[in-house]
């Protein structure tokens, strides 16, 4: 059976209290595991409306339904960190880290637990192991671009910018056509005040995705400040002129 997933909240700062998005996996057939679905996407209705209590019953019926669902795993987890972080209780945040860690143990690359994870662990002053965490599931994944995105995404949060390029440049190496990674490279170059680099490769991300709206207003911004300068591509549109090959997606 095929499994998607939409994430309905974006995490924010790595430092503040944020949370990873509650996933809904929608299931192509009947069964348990289309029940198990139903009723995650109950629970995150009931997410959305604050209601964390019924939600947390949601999850736990999806479970019930099919045990080795990641997804009501990670909706779980994400829930009690939510909770925890606006009661500041321990328990509560002690519970979303072991449920971050089940998650993990049905899907071993699902990228919202590892970030979800790595908020919580930074949140609680273990940052040392957030990056160690990060770092093993890219030792283990070697292929993955999202690893090493997650990786940048850390260092950046702690002002480590070079190594934040660095995880984005191996990240594009390993998927030249990741468009997450490429929009956080080109933030980053913007950041640096590299606002030809930061166009240049913003427009790679929207060609690989065009569903992003704040890329799509970044280059606006840029284009509008060089005087509506357009990027100049070579038949194909899959290479932007300037930008050195294995370094961009």
């Amino acid at each position: 059976m095929a499994v998607t997933s939409s994430r309905l909240l974006e995490p924010g700062s790595v430092r503040g209290a944020a949370l990873a998005a509650l996933v809904v996996a929608a299931m192509a057939s009947g069964g348990c595991r289309a029940l198990s679905s139903t009723q995650n996407v109950q629970g995150v209705q009931l997410y959305q409306q604050g209601n964390y209590q019924a939600a947390l019953q949601k999850f736990q019926q999806a479970l019930t339904t099919d045990p080795n669902d990641a997804n009501a795993y990670y909706n779980l987890a994400a829930t009690y960190h939510r909770l925890g972080t606006l009661q500041k209780q321990k328990t509560l945040l002690d519970q979303a880290e072991s449920y971050y860690h089940q998650a993990l143990a049905y899907n071993p690359n699902q990228v919202d637990a590892y970030r979800g994870l790595a908020v919580l662990l930074t949140e609680g002053n273990r940052s040392e192991e957030a990056f160690k965490l990060l770092q093993a599931w890219a030792d283990r994944s070697p292929t993955l671009a999202a690893a090493k995105v997650e990786l940048a995404r850390l260092s950046e949060e702690f002002g480590d910018k070079e190594h934040a390029r660095q995880y984005l440049l191996e990240a594009i190496e390993r998927d030249p056509y990741d468009a997450r990674a490429l929009a956080a490279l080109g933030k980053l170059y913007e950041q640096l005040g590299n606002s030809t680099q930061a166009l240049a490769v913003y427009q790679r991300s929207l060609w690989q995705n065009q569903h992003q709206p704040e890329v799509a207003a970044r280059i606006a911004a840029l284009q509008g400040a060089a005087g509506g300068m357009p990027v100049v591509t070579p038949p194909g549109g899959t290479r932007v002129v300037g930008v050195p090959n294995p370094i961009y997606r």
